[in-house]
């Protein structure tokens, strides 16, 4: 999976589940720190929200997107 160039910031699908929520690496607008976006449907509230990575992972490391993330992170590792 490619990055998408956005407006002067590059962000990285995570993972979109089958009711079309989507979580994304991104960097937070205010501090350009990286974070875990989460745009969900409008019928799950539509509210988009930024997360810090460790809050992220602490708060339910079993979910699918969680483990892509993981893998993610597993991929900076040699070997």
């Amino acid at each position: 999976m490619s990055p998408v160039r956005l407006v002067g910031m590059t962000e990285r699908v995570l993972y979109e589940s089958s009711n079309g929520d989507v979580w994304a690496l991104t960097r937070d607008p205010a501090s350009n720190m990286p974070v875990v976006k989460h745009q969900p449907t409008a019928s799950s509230g539509g509210q988009m929200s930024y997360t810090d990575i460790g809050k992220f992972l602490r708060n339910g490391a079993s979910g699918p997107e969680h483990q892509e993330l993981l893998k993610l992170i597993g991929t900076l590792l040699d070997g």
